[in-house]
């Protein structure tokens, strides 16, 4: 149901019964590596191109997931996926694999966030029984296309942030065990006319906090309802940003409840510059790392709020500016 101007509220809780998260070698060299459910030894997964290694991550991620939640891919009734590739190709093309009916999403690294509120809002509404939300990223296919091929050895400045290679999976039931979905907060463009590709963090920063600021408003709570608020990929200069104009609105969240899945997913010795982006980093660190927690009963209550900048290689060539956008939902340990 309807909360607020621009939230939902879902009463039955929808249950993540299951989830599974794999990555690239990079990735397993990262702090979360024992996350993962499945982690490549090499980044082209025995495939002929990068966008066909990306398509093999999301398939794996998404078989993983139906596996462990004993189920077969029959019994899911819909499935919501999204990338970054041009006309999301990676999702299609793993649904075309799957044989599940397909919803495809864009909504850049927001994506995984929006295909979660919207696997519980149909599992909320009783339009499916089961229903699969995943994305997926590939660190050389983004960079081919949105920046400069890796074989170019361009370098990057401070802002910029390194593309999660890998695809996280979360299977959405109506009954079950597991972290249960009980709200969702959808964002609005917010577009300040930063147009630089290697700033992400700044662009999407006040996203950010303009989705926790309506969350806040429409649930009536404020950080003290949450054992941790994680936005998606701001990484170091986009989380620093959202904090001090957090602070500037008047909304205080302690900094030891405040994280960014940019910056939990690599150790710092690792060359990422401003810390970890793409549509995977906020899906593997949530459902692999995260949830996890939850499950140790390290964690009660979270609030995941994903960032997404909607850029494309011809708007920026166009000199567009980035409208960016943010979701947020809130998830909760089961029994609680």
């Amino acid at each position: 149901m309807l909360q607020g101007r621009q939230s939902w509220v879902f009463v039955k809780q929808p249950v993540i019964i299951s989830t599974a998260v794999v990555g690239g070698p990079f990735e397993g060299a990262g702090a979360l590596a024992q996350d993962f459910d499945i982690l490549y030894e090499d980044i082209w997964l025995g495939q002929a191109s990068f966008e066909k290694a990306e398509k093999k991550m999301l398939e794996d991620a998404c078989e993983k997931a139906i596996q462990k939640a004993g189920l077969n891919k029959e019994d899911v009734h819909f499935f919501l996926s999204g990338d970054l590739m041009n006309q999301i190709i990676s999702s299609s093309f793993a649904a075309r694999t799957l044989g599940i009916p397909y919803l495809g999403l864009f909504g850049a690294c927001s994506t995984s966030m929006a295909g979660l509120s919207l696997a519980a809002f149909l599992i909320n509404a009783g339009g499916a029984g089961y229903v699969l939300s995943a994305v997926s990223s590939h660190n050389s296919a983004v960079n081919k296309q949105y920046r400069y091929p890796t074989e170019y050895g361009a370098q990057n400045p401070p802002t910029a942030q390194w593309t999660v290679t890998g695809a996280g999976a979360a299977l959405v039931a109506a009954n079950g065990n597991g972290p249960r979905v009980t709200g969702a907060t959808i964002g609005r463009i917010v577009d300040l006319g930063i147009s630089d590709p290697f700033n992400m963090g700044a662009a999407m920063a006040p996203a950010a906090v303009d989705t926790i600021k309506a969350h806040f408003r429409d649930f009536n709570v404020d950080a003290a309802h949450y054992d941790l608020i994680a936005t998606g990929d701001l990484g170091k200069v986009g989380h620093h940003i959202a904090g001090d104009l957090l602070q500037e609105q008047g909304i205080d969240i302690p900094p030891d409840k405040f994280t960014d899945c940019g910056l939990l997913i690599y150790k710092k010795d690792q060359p990422v510059m401003a810390g970890g982006s793409g549509c995977a980093c906020s899906a593997v660190v949530t459902y692999g790392h995260l949830l996890n927690r939850m499950r140790r009963g390290e964690l009660k209550r979270i609030l995941v709020v994903a960032t997404g900048a909607l850029l494309s290689p011809l708007s920026y060539q166009q000199k567009e500016s980035i409208p960016c956008i943010a979701h947020a939902v809130v998830m909760e340990r089961e029994g609680d």
